[in-house]
């Protein structure tokens, strides 16, 4: 009988002590679980400390298999952090931005040119502003009015034969220039072997070219360059041409002419649907007047339906108007942008191209005062902009070069 008393005491203070415990796991928010152990508590008094014992195993075994999982969990949770971290740095790598591109009129390394890069290097060519400018854009694209060679013979009955010896091409690499435009009436001023001479120095200092070729393939082909994700096509092609043998279709190597616009409007043809925006640069016209042939405004308006987004005219040696047609700019003319020993009025054209091809245009207008093409002042710039406006009747543009049409 006492025995049995003591017995029910025990289970009495089991039982306190179990609903202690089951209050102060409720009241942590601990999830307790009541199994087969409690049972054996509540019957056996010998098989509760065995089960107990049993129990303490499991739970620290239970424990430490919850430890593992926390581990795994908390790794999983890490890799997640991580592959969301990576996510937004692949997002920040390929975020879309503004691509600019700038074209210039044409590049003639004269001896004044040379003699300044000699004794102070590119800043006496191109001031450091507009130099930095330059170097900062995307994709630059030039007019070169020369051969690179030291090789060849000055073409016969020509009045001026450009041809420089091959290390200037530094010139063109400090500028960061990326392609070069090769068909003009110079670039065969010493024969053909200084033609080839300009490929070789050109493609092994890494500026591409066209306009000019070992074929008609080559010479019309078409330059892509990548920028942020957009593909930027240049053609060139020449309306100015001393001879007829000069014509890449009449001796090779030699330069992709369009008298005949045929081959250059299907060349934009095909270029159209391989690039996002295409840049046509034709050489034409006549020299040193503002005044247009007869023939300019009928091709360019041809290159454009022909899928152009811009035409970018050179030859003249000095501006010339600017046109609007079905909402796409034709440049007659750039004008010099480093040549002789001045140059009264140039301009480079900014392109920023947005993600989703839409185009804006700004001018950055120039001068140059012994060999050293500069920014033009504001006075200058506002008589540039001034002028633009008189001869580009559909033109408008503000006091920051940005141009729209009217």
């Amino acid at each position: 009988m006492a025995k049995r008393k003591k017995t029910k005491k025990n289970r009495t203070l089991i039982w306190s002590i179990l609903i202690l415990l089951l209050a102060g796991a409720l009241a942590t928010g601990i999830y307790f679980r009541v199994d087969e152990a409690l049972i054996a508590l509540m019957t056996d008094e010998k098989g509760s400390t065995e089960v107990l014992a049993k129990k303490q195993t499991q739970d620290k075994s239970g424990s430490d298999g919850d430890k593992k999982t926390k581990t795994k969990d908390g790794k999983k949770k890490t890799e997640a952090k991580d592959d969301k971290a990576k996510t937004k740095k692949d997002k920040t790598k390929t975020e879309e931005k503004d691509t600019v591109v700038v074209l210039t009129g044409d590049i003639e390394l004269s001896s004044y040119v040379q003699k300044n890069y000699d004794a102070g290097g590119i800043e006496q060519v191109v001031s450091a502003g507009l130099r930095q400018y330059l170097t900062d854009a995307d994709i630059l694209e030039v007019n070169n009015e020369f051969a690179f060679s030291t090789r060849g013979t000055p073409a016969p009955d020509k009045q001026y034969t450009f041809r420089v010896n091959p290390s200037y091409v530094s010139v063109l690499t400090d500028l960061g220039v990326d392609v070069a435009g090769l068909a003009n009436n110079h670039s065969l001023d010493y024969g053909k072997e200084a033609l080839t001479d300009t490929f070789t120095t050109l493609s092994d200092a890494g500026i591409a070219y066209t306009g000019a070729g070992n074929d008609l393939a080559d010479a019309s082909k078409l330059v892509i360059k990548e920028a942020n994700g957009k593909k930027i096509g240049f053609l060139a092609a020449s309306r100015v041409i001393p001879v007829g043998s000069w014509n890449v279709e009449n001796s090779r190597p030699g330069i992709f002419t369009c008298y005949d616009t045929t081959a250059l409007i299907n060349a934009i043809k095909e270029a159209r649907p391989k690039v996002d925006v295409l840049f046509v640069c034709v050489h034409w016209g006549t020299e040193h007047t503002d005044v247009l042939t007869d023939y300019q405004k009928a091709n360019g308006r041809a290159y454009i339906d022909a899928g152009a987004d811009a035409v970018i005219g050179a030859h003249p040696h000095v501006l010339q108007g600017i046109e609007y047609y079905n909402g796409k700019p034709i440049f007659y003319s750039l004008g010099n942008f480093i040549f002789n020993q001045n140059i009264n009025s140039t301009m480079a054209v900014q392109f920023t191209i947005s993600p989703k091809n839409e185009i804006r245009i700004r001018l950055h207008p120039a001068t140059a005062v012994n060999a050293t093409t500069s920014y033009a002042t504001p006075e200058k710039s506002e008589a540039i902009f001034s002028y633009l406006m008189s001869i580009s009747p559909g033109v408008s543009i503000d006091k920051e070069g940005n141009m729209t049409p009217k």
